[in-house]
């Protein structure tokens, strides 16, 4: 049973002196936008990419024989829906389904090595989903099994997998850590009894406790837990309580997401009944009282919506300037290439996205024919390069070395982003509100800035003027 109703537990923080936000700026700042997981955004995706365009750019990426990659294995299945969940994922306790799709999974990952030759170093490797810990110890050693049949993942290499403490074992744990996985994320959300009920995911603070020691005593060399604000029924008090909960366990890293709520693409979130949802006032401090009470507690802040422990690499490397993010999160091995392997994987390879299909039976038919399961992809232009590097800076180490990157793609930062300069430096702008400084050669987010970091990437998306606002499309910032 949670412990989120102990009255052991402090009640909310004034945080006040930590959001200084008018009404009138959170009206005009909390508005549909991307999270930039990628730029251009998965939205500009299209089928006009293809197979054949993807066996092209594997075919360059092989040419970078020194080079390692970052592998990412995605696992569908679950055993229930959560109603927050925004991610591809398949329902079904008809554990054999599982059995099928690994076959393709293994036949995908022999084409991928087929063209890959030459490119066999990983650096970064991660298994995520739906739920991996779904498969049986045997069925995550056959997986393992092959990867390593083709692919060296490195001593120092960045393995990671997603893990739901209702369903995993410590069997399974300690062949994760046999078989060299050396960070664990484990999905929390609220431990408050309430806001599971209304989002359907039970789990005891137990569960939690439980497997996040046992992992510790194991030796991962890193553990994160995941929070997600504004979902329903969430109160300040009831999120400082999680939040107090999570700290007694001190993880390495903390993820602490907004509720992206999104019923038009994701029909099963219609069943969390929207007067339910926090206000953008409550949800906004929902936000700023767990970072209160994460940077009180020693730990530093990590791009918009991560926080790690000082000895954390990913903080030394916000510190450093170093900090890198892809479709896996935010890492500090990523590979100069990206691929991705099962039904709805994105991979990010030489200048290009390229997605597998979602629908199952699809992504069997592709691979049963010989062929990548392609569905749509993006081929970059040079001006998404040179934006995508803006942002990707923007959102991982909250500044841009504006000299540096026209250097590197032979600009004059000033002259190519004049237009985007003159809305942040210009009357009202994100200057002039203090969430922006900019100066000769950097471009900085500063202060509250960084709760609206998203809004900040926005200015330097050439797409978004093309959206229809009247259409949703993108959760909302806030």
């Amino acid at each position: 049973m949670s412990r989120a109703g102990s009255d052991k537990r402090p009640g909310p923080q004034g945080s006040d002196d930590d959001l200084q936000i008018t009404l009138d700026l959170l009206g005009r700042y909390d508005r549909p936008g991307p999270r930039y997981t990628s730029y251009p955004t998965a939205v500009e995706f299209t089928a006009e990419y293809t197979e054949s365009d993807y066996r092209s750019r594997l075919a360059e990426a092989n040419e970078q024989r020194d080079e390692p990659l970052s592998l990412y294995l995605h696992l569908p299945f679950c055993q229930e829906r959560c109603t927050f969940c925004g991610c591809h994922v398949i329902i079904t306790r008809k554990t054999h389904v599982a059995v099928g799709y690994l076959e393709y999974l293994h036949r995908e990952l022999d084409m991928l090595a087929e063209m890959l030759p030459n490119r066999r170093k990983v650096s970064q490797y991660h298994w995520g989903g739906g739920t991996p810990t779904y498969l049986t110890v045997d069925q995550m050693r056959s997986l393992q099994d092959k990867v390593q049949e083709h692919f060296d993942i490195e001593p120092d290499a960045e393995a990671a997998i997603e893990v739901d403490p209702r369903v995993t074992d410590r069997e399974q744990i300690d062949l994760l850590h046999e078989m060299g996985f050396n960070r664990i994320s484990m999905g929390v959300q609220d431990f408050t009894d309430e806001v599971q009920a209304a989002v359907n995911r039970h789990q005891s603070e137990a569960e939690t406790r439980d497997l996040h020691d046992y992992c510790r005593s194991k030796g991962f060399a890193s553990i994160n837990l995941d929070m997600i604000y504004g979902l329903p029924r969430q109160t300040p008090e009831t999120f400082e309580r999680s939040v107090a909960i999570l700290l007694e366990l001190r993880p390495d890293r903390v993820a602490v997401y907004s509720y992206a709520f999104v019923p038009w693409i994701r029909a099963h979130q219609k069943r969390a009944a929207e007067e339910a949802l926090p206000s953008p006032e409550v949800k906004l401090r929902l936000f700023c009282i767990a970072r209160k009470m994460l940077l009180d507690a020693g730990y530093v802040q990590i791009g918009m919506d991560h926080f790690a422990l000082p000895e954390d690499e990913l903080a030394q490397a916000v510190e450093q300037r170093t900090l890198h993010r892809n479709f896996m999160g935010y890492t500090v091995k990523m590979g100069s290439d990206m691929v991705g392997v099962g039904v709805s994987a994105i991979g990010d390879v030489r200048g290009s996205f390229a997605q597998n299909h979602k629908k199952l039976s699809t992504y069997y038919e592709r691979l049963d024919a010989g062929r990548f399961p392609i569905e749509r992809g993006y081929g970059l232009s040079e001006d998404d390069r040179i934006r995508r590097e803006v942002i990707l800076r923007l959102m991982c180490n909250f500044n841009v070395d504006t000299a540096e990157l026209g250097t590197r793609f032979g600009i004059r930062f000033d002259e190519y982003f004049a237009d985007e300069l003159t809305r942040l430096t210009g009357p009202g702008g994100m200057v002039e509100q203090g969430f922006v400084e900019v100066t000769p050669n950097h471009l900085e987010v500063i202060g509250n800035g960084r709760l609206f970091v998203r809004n900040v990437c926005m200015e330097f998306d050439r797409y978004l003027a093309s959206k229809n606002p009247e259409k949703p499309i993108f959760s909302r910032t806030v």
